[in-house]
């Protein structure tokens, strides 16, 4: 058994639709290890930032990633996509 890991950056002009709908076509290929953090512009000439992701927000959809079936999630501004590596893989299948 391989285990699956992706990350997301949010804050790009996404809907919260669009979010849920990642949330599910990521389970139904059993992706087990989730991150979800703000995108932030590394420069000017990059992308602006569309939309400041609230913490609250973040929570959210933490939480409905965990009920889901996730193994494991971290979701914040300033989560990135190796955020707490070591215990993700301790995160039970």
């Amino acid at each position: 058994h391989i285990r699956s890991k992706t990350g997301i950056m949010l804050g790009l002009g996404e809907k919260v639709e669009q979010v849920y709908e990642v949330l599910n076509d990521l389970r139904a290929v059993d992706c087990e290890f989730l991150t979800i953090g703000q995108y932030l512009a590394p420069s000017s000439a990059h992308y602006p930032v569309q939309e400041y992701i609230t913490p609250e927000q973040f929570d959210s959809y933490g939480k409905l990633a965990e009920e889901k079936g996730f193994a494991f999630v971290a979701s914040a501004p300033f989560v990135r996509s190796s955020y707490n590596a070591a215990e993700a893989l301790e995160a039970k299948a």
